[in-house]
């Protein structure tokens, strides 16, 4: 919960768009940012509100972290081509949540080296990743019903793509959340878990009791046509069965998975050279060897060996060839029934 004090001081984020307006509305979130190369300047976020007649209103994100690009591809695409005819309630479309990041294709903000996805409630007087934190938190997050929030591997992760939402203390949000993921229509859907949840935009909507759903679709930095594909379809299999936008959701056959507890997440102990032993969509044992790390620094040292910690199937991995202690070299999921 914010603070009093902090809950009285208004966002410095400004609005081009008027939310209640019918129609098509393209604008942008404008936050004043004084710098070397203009003292008053701005970063301009891209914005669409689309509105018509009474509905849910849908709240549509991507580039949470600025080097995962499905979202944004779904999203700009979904903005360009949008009529307010086919849509019933309001959405709400930002391709680039965190556009410091995405101009600079980096995870974190250029500015002040912040993680959008761990800086909730945010603050008004903060650093700019929090303004921008805050400005969802107290206005974007209370006007919407269901919030469907892109994310991909970036640059360090590999994922093969799916379509998640949370177990949670409510079960009638969690059963409409994963509802929406069977609708999306990933390849895979997940029943996730998160290694650490703390500041994150999904529990921000998930506590104000939102239908929060995410993906992981991809990775390495870029995006490919299958994955933008699945993005760009998924988007509108959602807002169809949420009730927002008008037509059929466009079916499509998908794997559940599950990640029970924390042995499903293998962490590198030592830096170097990984060699993989296990491919995405490979089924492992546990204790089964997953990766191999090679010290660089000098010839003649054996790897070290990285083993499973549960029995299932691959489905995110390290994505550069060379990994750090403390890296999060694969992760394991249990096949079940959806």
């Amino acid at each position: 919960m914010m603070p009093m004090h902090m809950q009285m001081i208004a966002s410095p984020i400004s609005a081009t768009v008027d939310f209640a307006a019918a129609g098509v509305n393209h604008g942008f979130l404008r936050l004043p940012y004084s710098r070397d190369d203009a003292a008053w300047g701005s970063i301009m976020t891209p914005i669409t509100v689309v509105n018509n007649g009474d509905g849910p209103t849908a709240l549509l994100t991507g580039a949470n972290h600025g080097d995962e690009y499905e979202g944004p591809i779904a999203l700009f695409d979904l903005a360009s081509r949008i009529k307010a005819q086919d849509v019933t309630g309001r959405i709400i479309i930002v391709p680039a949540m965190n556009y410091p990041a995405f101009g600079a294709q980096t995870r974190t903000s250029p500015i002040d080296r912040g993680n959008l996805n761990r800086s909730f409630p945010g603050r008004p007087d903060g650093t700019v990743t929090q303004k921008i934190a805050d400005y969802f938190q107290r206005v974007l997050l209370p006007m919407s019903d269901v919030v469907l929030d892109f994310h991909s591997g970036g640059k360090t992760l590999d994922f093969l793509p799916y379509c998640a939402a949370h177990i949670l203390p409510d079960k009638r949000q969690e059963e409409q959340s994963f509802d929406l993921v069977r609708a999306f229509g990933a390849p895979w859907s997940v029943k996730m878990l998160e290694i650490d949840a703390i500041g994150m935009y999904d529990t921000a909507a998930e506590d104000m009791g939102k239908i929060f759903v995410t993906t992981e679709l991809g990775g390495g930095g870029t995006a490919t046509a299958h994955t933008a594909g699945i993005a760009k379809r998924g988007v509108e299999n959602l807002l169809i069965a949420a009730g927002v936008l008008k037509g059929e959701v466009k079916q499509q056959p998908t794997q559940w998975l599950d990640m029970p507890d924390d042995t499903c997440f293998t962490f590198a102990e030592d830096g170097g050279l990984i060699e993989f032993l296990a491919d995405l969509g490979d089924t492992v044992e546990k204790g089964q060897p997953v990766a191999r790390i090679f010290n660089v620094t000098r010839c003649g040292i054996k790897p070290v060996t990285v083993h499973a910690n549960r029995s299932g199937l691959v489905m995110a991995r390290h994505f550069p060839g060379i990994v750090k202690p403390g890296d999060c070299v694969a992760v394991v999921g249990v096949m079940i029934e959806g």
